[in-house]
């Protein structure tokens, strides 16, 4: 091991000692630093790769809903029927405005939440970003905090296990249990989300836009909790309206 790798991984260990009084801050600093001694990329360089280019594609859109830019926070709502993504953002976290709308290039199962791994099923429910991967197959990806606390008391309920994992935003045109944005989109939302901080960000996932229909489909053949989870869903989205 050179001297450079040598010093990083010292660093590395007095970061971990110091973690648990800056518990977030060093479990970034420490990726970062694992992705440096990998040859990887880290959060901060892909945003120095992209910032610019995303800034200039968002910012007057930004400034029209008189909010400074990067925005302090954001909510990602992900309609399955409606193969959209919209991006609301916030200067103060309470009141948001719709930026914009990105098609769904690809997704994969049927309307209904996620509940066991194998079923490419997309979830359904409210989550957080959970983390950012700068080093994605897909360009680069928002992972989901997927299965949620709901997600999995319900299991529980059910009596389910392998409830399956890895649900990401992500480039590219290929899903299984994601969502797939294309590159461009995944840029605007990777750095969107590492300059707002994903500590800041929700995620909404719906099987339709509950603010203008209800959903249709056939409730027999879906979890008895199901009706309950889109009544909470539908209270989210009840509050981002233009």
């Amino acid at each position: 091991m050179n001297i450079q790798k040598s010093s990083v991984l010292y660093f590395l260990i007095l970061l971990c000692i110091l973690g648990m009084v800056f518990r977030r801050t060093i479990y970034r600093s420490v990726i970062a630093g694992l992705q440096i001694l990998e040859g990887k990329k880290t959060i901060g360089q892909r945003v120095e790769e992209y910032g610019q280019i995303v800034k200039k594609r968002l910012l007057e859109e930004v400034e029209k809903k008189g909010i400074s830019y990067p925005p302090k926070g954001m909510v990602l709502i992900g309609l399955k029927s409606e193969k959209v993504l919209e991006i609301w953002i916030s200067q103060d976290q309470q009141n948001y405005s719709l930026l914009k709308t990105y098609p769904i290039l690809k997704t994969s199962g049927q309307l209904g939440p996620k509940l066991r791994e194998g079923d490419q099923q997309v979830p359904e429910g409210i989550y957080r970003i959970e983390s950012l991967n700068p080093n994605s197959r897909f360009h680069l990806s928002l992972r989901l905090n997927y299965p949620n606390d709901y997600d999995r008391q319900m299991a529980q309920q059910d009596g389910r296990t392998s409830l399956g994992g890895d649900i990401m935003i992500h480039g590219a045109q290929v899903s299984v249990g994601c969502l797939a944005m294309g590159d461009l989109a995944a840029e605007d939302l990777f750095v969107l989300a590492a300059l707002t901080g994903p500590e800041n960000i929700r995620v909404i996932l719906s099987p339709v836009d509950f603010r203008v229909r209800d959903f249709d489909g056939d409730f027999s053949k879906m979890p008895d909790w199901t009706p309950q989870l889109y009544q909470q869903i539908k209270s989210e989205l009840e509050q981002y309206q233009e």
